[in-house]
C-alpha cells in the first residue's frame, strides 16, 4: 500500500519535472520510480555510501540524498542528473515524500491509529471503520498501562517497553511525551486484575534496573472494545493523579484500587472547601500539628484500637486518650466514635487533596 502511494506520486511528478526520479529504502532498493522499468533495482553503493555520510551523492547520472522520518525510517530519493536543478529536485522530493509517509502512517498505521484512540482524537464512527480497514480486532479484552518518569527521560524506557511487548500484532507501546508512554495489552478473558499487577510489577521492576530511570504507572480496567481504549487510557491517567496525591509512597496504582481518593477526586473544589468549613467549625484543621497528624493516622492504621495505637506509638494509654481529647476539644470530633472517625478521615483526604492541586482530566 505504501510503494503504490509512492508510485502514484512518482507518475505526478513525471509530468511536471521531466526527468526520471523516484524513492528507495535504505537498502538501495527501488521502490517506487517514474520509470516503473527500474522499479526492483538496487544500488548497493548508493546504499553504502549512506551508511557513512549525510551529504547527496552524485553517481551514475543521478543525484541522491538520505531522507530519515520521525520514527528513524531512512529512504533514498533521486533525480536524474547531477546539476543544480537535480539537486533542488531532489530537495523537494525529500520534503514531499517524507509528507507522504507521514499521511500515510497516521491513516494506516496501526500504531498511530491506536494513540489516536487512546487520545480521544478519532470521532466515534470512524473508529470501527478503521479498526477493520487496519484489521485490528474490535472486541478484546485490553488493559492500558500508563508508564510517567519521575523525570524526563529521552528514549531509554521506551526501547525497554519495545522489548517487553515485542508482539506488535497485540500489544502497543505509545509514546504520549517525554515523560509518558501508554501501552495498550491484550490479555486473555480469564486474566484477574492480581495477575495484571503482578506483570506491571515486573515492568516496573525490569526498567528501573535496566534504564535506572524511577517511574510510577497506573493501570486501567479490563475494557472489552477498542471503543473504551479512551477511557481505560483516562482511568490509568486519574490512577496516577489520584495516587501521587494519596498514595504517595506507590509506584503502582490500580483504577479498580483506588477507593474514596478517586470519589474526593473528581468533587469540584468549591465543595471540598465547603465540606472542611463544615467538619472544622471550631478550628481550622491547620491548628494540628506534625505530631498530632501523625497520632490520629497510626490510631486509623490500627482500627480505632487505643491500646494497640498506644503500644506502636511507643506512649502510655492515658497519653493517646489525653492526645484524642484535644483532638475532639480542637475539632469537635472524637475519634473514638465510628461516624466521627469517618468524617474526620474523609475530611483529611479532602484537606490533601485541595493542597496537593493535582491536575484534572
Amino acid at each position: 500500500m505504501q510503494n503504490r502511494i509512492f508510485q502514484s506520486a512518482c507518475n505526478q511528478l513525471r509530468k511536471d519535472i521531466q526527468r526520471k526520479l523516484g524513492i528507495m529504502d535504505e537498502s538501495g532498493l527501488v521502490i517506487a520510480c517514474s520509470d516503473e522499468k527500474l522499479t526492483g533495482h538496487q544500488n548497493e553503493a548508493v546504499a553504502v555510501y549512506f551508511e557513512t555520510n549525510n551529504e547527496d551523492f552524485v553517481s551514475g547520472g543521478y543525484t541522491f540524498r538520505k531522507i530519515e522520518t520521525c520514527n528513524k525510517n531512512v529512504y533514498i530519493v533521486f533525480c536524474e542528473g547531477n546539476d543544480e536543478v537535480a539537486g533542488g529536485f531532489v530537495s523537494f522530493l525529500g520534503t514531499h515524500f517524507l509528507t507522504i509517509k507521514q499521511y500515510y502512517d497516521e491513516k494506516y498505521d496501526r500504531e498511530s491509529f491506536m494513540k489516536n484512540v487512546i487520545l480521544d482524537n478519532v470521532l466515534p464512527s470512524d473508529v470501527l471503520y478503521r479498526s477493520r480497514e487496519l484489521k485490528l480486532p474490535i472486541e478484546a479484552e485490553r488493559v492500558v498501562f500508563l508508564v510517567r518518569a519521575h523525570k524526563s527521560a529521552e528514549n531509554a524506557p521506551i526501547d525497554i517497553l519495545y522489548n517487553i511487548f515485542p508482539d506488535k500484532t497485540k500489544d502497543f507501546v505509545i509514546r504520549i511525551d517525554d515523560r509518558d508512554a501508554a501501552i495498550v495489552k491484550e490479555v486473555k478473558n480469564d486474566t484477574t486484575m492480581k495477575e495484571i499487577v503482578k506483570m506491571v510489577q515486573e515492568m516496573h521492576d525490569t526498567i528501573n534496573s535496566e534504564a535506572m530511570v524511577k517511574v510510577s504507572i497506573g493501570i486501567s480496567t479490563v475494557v472489552e472494545t477498542v471503543q473504551d481504549l479512551a477511557r481505560a487510557y483516562r482511568e490509568a491517567r486519574i490512577a496516577l493523579e489520584v495516587g501521587k496525591v494519596f498514595d504517595t509512597e506507590k509506584n503502582i496504582i490500580s483504577y479498580d484500587n483506588l477507593g474514596i481518593g478517586r470519589l474526593i477526586y473528581q468533587l469540584p473544589t468549591t465543595l471540598c472547601e465547603l465540606f472542611l468549613n463544615e467538619v472544622f467549625k471550631k478550628e481550622s484543621i491547620s491548628v494540628l500539628d506534625g505530631e498530632t497528624i501523625y497520632t490520629i493516622q497510626k490510631f486509623f492504621e490500627n482500627n480505632l484500637n487505643v491500646s494497640e495505637t498506644s503500644r506502636k506509638l511507643f506512649v502510655h494509654r492515658n497519653t493517646l486518650v489525653y492526645r484524642l481529647d484535644k483532638i475532639k476539644k480542637l475539632t469537635g470530633l472524637d475519634l473514638r466514635e465510628f461516624d466521627d472517625a469517618i468524617i474526620f478521615k474523609v475530611a483529611m483526604m479532602v484537606n490533601k487533596y485541595l493542597t496537593s492541586e493535582p491536575t484534572r482530566l
